[in-house]
């Protein structure tokens, strides 16, 4: 393991700070403070059929996604945006956040090269898994990208080349034994990490609500599904070998398969269907917890018909919904919804209808008893990171009526 030098940031929290503008905290480097709950409420998230629970009470997926808490908090100069974006996602009572717990190569790796991790990049995990934490903020933390972005399963193919393999295709990622091996091995790396703040090891820290295998997985050099579909099953286990006590998600975007010809429609398009992912199927491997979709109108549908997008999100909602109830028999995380605003194609306002159409979906199948799980939406920025802007993110103190929007749907999770 490569073992880096980190000089701990003189981090002070005073549990009796008053409550001053979120502003105020990011250009004086410090966060507003959330009292937490007592350990004993603090208990591990679990699953009981197709609903989730924790300590004995329902508990409800009202989340967001920010995927680069970790890189942002291995530099001191951005850290203090972490518990910026906690702190005001705590403030529109959002319970869970996505992010990556991963880095493949490149600047701040987490993981430098196989069998190799930088123990500055891990300290700065264990910050936001620590801040979490203070936040009473649960995280679903993603394993690997399917995506060049942050490495992925290209770097692990890059790696695997460099050894000297013979390997024709990204999506060998998912089929060439040295490279899965490259994968468990990380993926033990990350389960088995003790936090140098908290002192508890991942595998046992109840703020972790899932592992996800690998952000929207395709595997389209074998559109029958096998390949992608075998990696699941082997790495499902891998974690659960592990890790017994967390739930694991795949991370698909929900693409129907060749398992379920009658329901290739539902997709956005053709194309889809012949990714290699399928969501019946991809979901009855052993170890599978939580039935993940991915919402995505916007770059799905070529038209920019509004009706047309809010139809799509209604059809693609309920089918999954009721498979996920029905057929799968678990509760269903809608892992990532949004829509840019980025070409100027939809407004803000329409987005925020969108957004309400999402929760409306869910709640009327929760109030019907269907399903539990919930929805994350992409994403949640702070103000600083505007840079990262994809034309999806969502700023609080930009947009007071989305935050509004958000606070409300909390207050209805609750009734």
């Amino acid at each position: 393991m490569m073992m880096c030098p980190l000089t701990t940031p003189a981090w002070s929290w005073s549990t009796t700070t008053p409550r001053i503008s979120l502003l105020h905290y990011v250009l004086l480097g410090i966060a507003s403070t959330t009292a937490m709950t007592t350990e004993q409420e603090w208990a591990v998230v679990e699953r009981r059929g197709a609903h989730l629970v924790t300590a004995g009470r329902p508990f409800i997926i009202h989340g967001f996604n920010t995927y680069w808490l970790m890189s942002f908090a291995s530099d001191e100069a951005t850290r203090p945006r972490v518990t910026a974006v906690l702190a005001e996602a705590a403030d529109a009572g959002l319970n869970v956040c996505r992010t990556w717990a991963f880095n493949d190569g490149g600047y701040r790796a987490l993981q430098t090269a196989p069998f190799c991790y930088d123990e500055e990049v891990f300290q700065a995990l264990d910050f936001v898994v620590s801040e979490a934490r203070r936040h009473n903020m649960r995280l679903i933390l993603a394993l690997c990208n399917n995506w060049g972005d942050y490495g992925g399963k290209a770097q692990y193919v890059s790696w695997g080349k460099e050894t000297g393999l013979d390997l024709t295709s990204d999506d060998d990622f998912f089929s060439d034994p040295t490279l899965k091996s490259y994968y468990k091995a990380f993926v033990e790396a990350v389960l088995t990490r003790i936090n140098t703040i908290t002192n508890v090891s991942y595998k046992d820290d109840p703020t972790i609500i899932a592992w996800e295998l690998i952000n929207e997985p395709r595997c389209p050099s074998d559109p029958s599904g096998d390949t992608l579909q075998a990696w699941i099953g082997e790495m499902a286990s891998h974690v659960k070998s592990m890790d017994p006590l967390h739930l694991v998600e795949i991370g698909v975007e929900g693409y129907y398969g060749p398992s379920t010809p009658q329901l290739l429609p539902v997709n956005p398009d053709d194309y889809s269907g012949r990714v290699g992912t399928d969501f019946i199927r991809n979901h009855q491997a052993l170890g599978i917890d939580l039935a993940s979709v991915h919402i995505y109108s916007d770059t799905w549908l070529p038209e920019s018909i509004e009706e047309n997008h809010l139809q799509f999100v209604n059809t693609w909602m309920q089918q999954h919904i009721d498979d996920a109830a029905n057929l799968l028999g678990m509760p269903i995380v809608i892992g990532e919804f949004g829509l840019s605003l980025k070409d100027g194609k939809f407004d803000s306002e329409f987005r925020e209808t969108f957004i309400k159409t999402v929760y409306n979906n869910f709640l009327s199948s929760r109030e019907r008893g269907m399903i539990g799980g919930g929805c994350l939406l992409w994403q949640l920025f702070p103000e600083g990171a505007e840079h990262m802007d994809d034309g999806y993110a969502v700023i609080f103190a930009k947009s007071p009526s989305t935050f509004n929007l958000l606070a409300n749907h909390s207050r209805k999770l609750e009734c």
